[in-house]
């Protein structure tokens, strides 16, 4: 897999910018904004149950959309390989993340989560053959070291507890699935493949149908609008734009944004909940942004 890479993509030796550069801002937005929504999920249904509603809503748009667009459907000799990323960028992202999130605390979480982009330039090297320069390695260390100050300065503590490892998971999990989706991204479009996707990790959260259902009608309605907005935009949208990013870009430079999400869920929380920040969050979010800069700017190799 290592031929053809996004060395050819042109987002070139610059870094991401243009097209791409919006949707991964696209994507940090609406991810940053699913945290109030899972806590308001939480409220009312299981883990499984807010992953599997949040992912049938997201089925329905893809639903929608491949019935309007009608793009090829998978070959049959690709349908194992979308089913496993199904499983890795879906379901056990998505498990993981909402049950570590019971007794993990927030600040722990979002170190934990902040791996990912680890995860995905040590994969990119042999996987695609795109690397990282050291000065892009320092870089992902700053911004590491920002999300760090920010989980310190949100307070709450840092709860490593036993589930902390099943957030880890997660965060590999989710660097799997954006790694070894690129060739499939290739040959069937961002929009289709990231359909496929979607509905193949909603399947495999079948089981949880029947807790969902016998939740549904006792359920306060502003948490499942909570988990219909966390299908439409944070998994539907979302998913769709970080891949054409993915497609366009080296993918250690797109996940290194991965670092500004914190960032712009403290200031969503600032202007939405009135929640001000603490002076060291923001100064987190200044040094895990400075952390990006360096490894868009200078951190891929020639």
């Amino acid at each position: 897999m290592t031929g053809g890479t996004a060395a050819s993509d042109g987002a070139a030796n610059r870094g991401i910018g243009g097209r791409p550069l919006l949707a991964v801002s696209i994507t940090m937005l609406l991810w940053a904004s699913a945290f109030a929504g899972i806590r308001a999920g939480l409220e009312a249904y299981s883990p499984g149950e807010v992953a599997f509603l949040r992912f049938v809503v997201a089925s329905l748009a893809a639903g929608v959309y491949l019935a309007v667009a009608r793009p090829p459907l998978p070959a049959r000799r690709d349908l194992p390989a979308l089913l496993v990323l199904g499983f890795l960028g879906v379901t056990v992202y998505h498990l993981c993340l909402n049950y570590g999130e019971v007794t993990v605390s927030a600040g722990a979480a979002s170190i934990l989560i902040a791996s990912n982009p680890v995860f995905t330039a040590l994969l990119a090297g042999p996987v695609l053959g795109e690397r990282l320069r050291r000065i892009g390695w320092v870089g992902i260390a700053v911004s590491f070291v920002g999300v760090v100050i920010v989980a310190l300065g949100e307070g709450g503590g840092l709860r490593f507890e036993s589930r902390a490892f099943i957030i880890l998971v997660a965060a590999l999990s989710g660097a799997l699935y954006f790694v070894y989706q690129k060739p499939y991204l290739r040959r069937y479009g961002t929009l289709p493949f990231t359909a496929y996707a979607i509905l193949a990790g909603t399947l495999l959260l079948l089981p949880w149908l029947p807790g969902t259902v016998r939740a549904l009608p006792s359920a306060p309605a502003s948490a499942t609008l909570a988990i219909v907005y966390l299908g439409v935009f944070p998994a539907a949208i979302a998913y769709a734009t970080y891949a054409y990013a993915m497609s366009k870009a080296p993918a250690p430079l797109v996940a290194s944004f991965l670092y500004v999400s914190p960032a712009m869920a403290i200031v969503i929380a600032w202007l939405w909940r009135d929640e001000v920040p603490q002076g060291l969050s923001l100064l987190g979010g200044a040094v895990a942004i400075m952390g990006v800069i360096v490894v868009n700017r200078w951190g891929r190799a020639s």
